[in-house]
C-alpha cells in the first residue's frame, strides 16, 4: 500500500515539473512584421470625373546604378519590384494617345537611354515577368524619359497636371521621370447628364453646369442663362456675380459682362474685408479688360 502510494506521488510530481516545461516547448514563437525591402504603395486620384488608382511596390536605389544598371536597358521590366502595378481606370481614357477601355491592366516598361516603350497588358495581376505575354498586350506607347536634377530615392507613381480632362502620369526613380498623358473625354460623359438634369423636375444645378460649359468653351449663351438662374437662387453673391461677368465676357456680350462686373464691384465694397478686396481686384481686371 505505502509502495503504491510512493509511485502515485513520484509520478504526480514528475508531471507537475514537467508540465511547463512541456508547455514552454509547445508554444509557437511570436510571429514577428519585419520592414518590407520595397513596401506596397497605392496611388488614388480622381481625374475630372474618372478614378485613376495604381497599386505597386517601391524598391529603393541603395546607393546602386539604376537604369542601365540595376535596371537593365532594352530589356522588359516589371516597372518596380514584387508584383507588375496594377492600374485601374472608372470610365474609358487615352493613355498616351491610345484608347483603353474602363478596368484594370498590368503595366510594364523597357526602359532605354532615349526612349522608354510603355505597356498596359490585359492580364491585371501578374507576379512578374515571368507570366507575361505580348499577345495580351492591350497596347505599347513610346515615350521620350526626362531627367531630373534632384535624386528620387524610392520608385514611385504621380500624377500631377490636372485638370478636367485628363492629367500626367509620371514614372520616377533615380534621376528619371516617364511622363504619360491621361486624357478622358469628360464633356461626352457630363454633357448629356446635365442636359437630362436640365430637362428633369427638381431643382437643378444651375452654377455647376454654368461653369462647366464656360471652362470647356460650350454654348456660352446657355451658360449665361444658367448663371442667372443660379443668381437668383442666391443673390448677390459676390463670386457669383463677377462668375457672371466671366461667362459674358466670353460670349461676347460687353455690356453685359461690364454691367455684372460692376454689380460684382460693389458687393465687394460692401462686405470687405481680405474677400472684398480680391473680388476688387478681379473685377477691376475685368473691367479693364473690356475696355
Amino acid at each position: 500500500m505505502k509502495n503504491s502510494l510512493l509511485g502515485a506521488t513520484l509520478v504526480a510530481l514528475t508531471a507537475s515539473f514537467l508540465a511547463p516545461h512541456l508547455h514552454a516547448r509547445q508554444t509557437p514563437a511570436p510571429a514577428i512584421e519585419f520592414p518590407q525591402a520595397s513596401p506596397a504603395a497605392t496611388l488614388k486620384q480622381r481625374v475630372g470625373i474618372t478614378d485613376v488608382e495604381i497599386t505597386y511596390s517601391r524598391p529603393g536605389a541603395k546607393g546602386r546604378k539604376v537604369f542601365g544598371g540595376l535596371v537593365p536597358n532594352g530589356e522588359l521590366w516589371r516597372t518596380g519590384a514584387n508584383a507588375a502595378p496594377k492600374i485601374t481606370f472608372s470610365t474609358d481614357v487615352k493613355f498616351g494617345g491610345k484608347p483603353v477601355p474602363a478596368g484594370s491592366y498590368a503595366l510594364f516598361t523597357i526602359p532605354d537611354a532615349s526612349e522608354w516603350t510603355v505597356i498596359l497588358n490585359t492580364v491585371a495581376e501578374q507576379s512578374g515577368t515571368s507570366t507575361y505575354d505580348e499577345k495580351k498586350d492591350l497596347l505599347r506607347v513610346k515615350v521620350k524619359p526626362v531627367a531630373l536634377t534632384a535624386m528620387v530615392e524610392n520608385f514611385r507613381f504621380d500624377l500631377d497636371q490636372l485638370t478636367d480632362a485628363g492629367a500626367v502620369l509620371s514614372i520616377a526613380w533615380e534621376k528619371t521621370s516617364v511622363p504619360i498623358r491621361i486624357e478622358t473625354d469628360v464633356v461626352a460623359m457630363l454633357k448629356p447628364k446635365i442636359q437630362a438634369a436640365m430637362a428633369a423636375e427638381g431643382k437643378k444645378p444651375y452654377y455647376q453646369a454654368a461653369m462647366f460649359y464656360y471652362e470647356n468653351n460650350l454654348d456660352l449663351k446657355q451658360a449665361a442663362k444658367w448663371m442667372e438662374e443660379a443668381n437668383k437662387e442666391r443673390p448677390d453673391t459676390v463670386w457669383m456675380v463677377h462668375r457672371h461677368a466671366l461667362i459674358l465676357a466670353k460670349a461676347g456680350d460687353k455690356a453685359g459682362a461690364l454691367a455684372a462686373a460692376n454689380r460684382s464691384l460693389e458687393l465687394a465694397a460692401k462686405i470687405g474685408g481680405a474677400q472684398g478686396a480680391e473680388y476688387k481686384r478681379l473685377n477691376d481686371e475685368l473691367i479693364a479688360s473690356l475696355k
